[in-house]
């Protein structure tokens, strides 16, 4: 399945690479799907954005002042005063209440923007716990932990830096040019006629540097992939030796990363130094227009200069916006990387969490399979189970056999709900599973499989993962149950001790049963045991098994076995082969017959006395 499942990432990567998207009202509305996170805060938000906007316009006062300070110099009389002393402070002033207004602006819009991307993470994160596992089937791990962290420290900056500037460039730039259409209609018309090439440009650019942007964050969430599938498997990276084949695949996806940056950075820089090139050409021609305006006697210099103020004000905000267009542009796509994964459908409502819900004792009826076939979603043209009927009664331990392949995996993930059968349906207690809360269904099952990942925190944490909120006395129980206290009690810091990453500082042996303990806490009606002791020497093994007995008594068991010596004891046997069931019955029963079963066991006694 991972060779399909790399393929259909690879064709994922490229659909989003050439997928050109314009920069439309569509695409803002995906920006603003981001703003719901806002709303909580929005009293705060506006007290920002009111501060920005207060700022923006008291610090436009500036070039009128200026220009009337050179006037009283000059001998010209002023509408404000005609004392420079005062005008000065005027200037003061207009700089201390404008860099109080900046301060409540930054103060606020950092309450808002951290708030409301922690809410952004939590959301993500909690919809991530909610998906199905198709879902993982189709989408790899690295790249969705590049959406819960580059896209979303691009939106933080977005909302934190380039919203704010992209308001405040926008206030200056109408409310300036209000100002000197006023103060000088002829030099304002002058001036405004570079602006029709600027748009020209915005347009050009501003497509091809969004497609870079794009092509740059899809080629960074590749990158992420191969690190964190590179460290999930150090070990076999390391047994391998294959760290300098690993480094070069990440150097070769860095390189991409920062060709594709480059090139992004050299379109914008284009961009800009064109705007600005337009921009300071414009201002020498209105200077030199201004100039022949004072000649004539219809402009002062006071007037003039602060014109030019204003146009360099508003040129300024004109070439800032090309550059927070482009990053505005990244932001969209980053919101709509986002917004795919809040908008999927998933198994369970994550509000549904932090609800303590009772839990019926529904599922102690017996277990129905009818007629079940399956294939999994990427591989839809290999059935995987083929008109699959058997019933396990309450109570009743029963194993499934047969070789790699065979269906016995995929069975118990039909059972627990991962995947839904394609046609014929299971019954427990005589419903249909998929009538059942899945939250309560799921807790009603245990199961200790053949790879145990532990957490990294302690064997406490790991042991009640079984039942949240147990107390020590009886997570001491389990781990008695489970054959686990003496190695526990033996660590210095005992069930304080810290288990590592996937429990990497304890044996197989321990941490079989730590996950033994963990299914003891949780007591479900039916238990669920994938090979629990295949990969354990004799003396573990033994602990181990003890611990399986006593957790099986009383409660449905199904027993995924590739040793069939340790299920010798079981009720039934149902033998698999290219999913069907072949046979079933006691395993003298089968081993009478001398059918498949027979055939397996004489076949493992003879591979064990070799």
């Amino acid at each position: 399945m991972s060779d399909t499942n790399d393929g259909l990432y690879d064709s994922q990567q490229k659909a989003m690479v050439e997928k050109k998207k314009p920069f439309s009202k569509e695409s803002l509305n995906k920006l603003a799907g981001i703003y719901k996170f806002i709303l909580p805060y929005r009293g705060q938000f506006a007290i920002g954005i009111l501060s920005l906007l207060l700022s923006s316009v008291i610090l436009l006062s500036f070039p009128l002042l200026s220009g009337q300070l050179i006037d009283v110099a000059s001998g010209k009389n002023s509408w404000i005063s005609n004392d420079l002393q005062t005008i000065a402070l005027c200037l003061l002033g207009v700089f201390f209440v404008q860099s109080i207004f900046s301060f409540v602006r930054v103060y606020y819009f950092a309450q808002v923007n951290e708030k409301a991307m922690a809410d952004i993470r939590l959301a993500l994160y909690s919809k991530l716990i909610a998906l199905p596992l198709t879902y993982f089937d189709t989408h790899r791990t690295g790249a969705l932990i590049s959406r819960i962290t580059s896209d979303v420290s691009l939106l933080q900056s977005t909302f934190s830096v380039t919203l704010a500037e992209f308001l405040r460039q926008i206030a200056t730039l109408l409310i300036g040019t209000i100002v000197i259409l006023i103060m000088a209609p002829n030099l304002t018309v002058f001036m405004l006629a570079t602006f029709p090439i600027l748009i020209i440009l915005a347009v050009v650019f501003g497509k091809y540097i969004r497609k870079l942007s794009k092509q740059t964050q899809d080629e960074l969430a590749s990158s992420n992939v191969i690190v964190e599938e590179t460290l999930q498997a150090i070990q076999t990276v390391k047994s391998f030796t294959s760290e300098l084949l690993e480094i070069k695949k990440y150097n070769d996806s860095q390189t991409s990363v920062v060709r594709l940056a480059l090139k992004s950075a050299v379109f914008r820089g284009l961009f800009i130094s064109f705007v600005i090139f337009i921009l300071f050409g414009g201002i020498v021609a209105v200077i030199w227009y201004g100039a022949s305006l004072v000649q004539e006697g219809s402009l002062t210099i006071g007037e003039l200069i602060s014109f030019i103020l204003y146009t360099t004000l508003i040129g300024g905000s004109i070439a800032g916006l090309g550059d927070l267009y482009g990053q505005l542009q990244k932001a969209v796509g980053a919101s709509e990387r986002v917004l795919d994964i809040l908008d999927e459908e998933g198994e369970l409502d994550p509000k549904d969490y932090y609800k303590n819900k009772e839990i019926a004792p529904y599922l102690t009826g017996d277990i129905v399979f009818q007629h079940v076939e399956f294939s999994y979603p990427t591989r839809k043209d290999i059935q995987v189970l083929k008109n699959v009927s058997f019933k396990i009664v309450s109570g009743e331990k029963v194993a499934l056999v047969g070789h790699s392949g065979a269906g016995k995996s995929t069975i118990i993930q039909n059972l627990l709900r991962f995947y839904k059968p394609d046609e014929g349906q299971i019954v427990i207690s005589g419903n249909p599973i998929e009538s059942y809360d899945l939250s309560d269904y799921r807790k009603r099952i245990g199961i200790v499989p053949q790879e145990v990942l532990l957490f990294g925190g302690s064997i406490r944490e790991n042991i009640a993962y079984g039942r949240p909120g147990a107390t020590l006395e009886e997570i001491v129980e389990a781990a008695s149950q489970a054959n686990a206290l003496q190695f526990v009690e033996s660590f210095p810091e005992g069930f304080d001790t810290l288990v590592g990453e996937r429990g990497v500082k304890l044996s197989g042996g321990q941490r079989q049963r730590i996950a033994i303990a963990r299914a003891i806490l949780k007591n479900p009606e039916i238990l669920i045991l994938d090979e629990a002791t295949s990969s354990l020497d004799a003396e573990s093994e033994y602990l181990v098994q003890q611990a399986l007995n006593r957790l099986m008594r009383n409660r449905t068991t199904i027993i995924i076995a590739h040793r069939l010596a340790t299920i010798r004891k079981v009720d039934r046997i149902f033998v698999l082969k290219d999913g069907k069931i072949i046979e079933s019955g006691s395993h003298t029963e089968l081993y009478e017959k001398d059918g498949n079963y027979r055939n397996l066991v004489q076949l493992q006694l003879s591979e064990h006395e070799a």
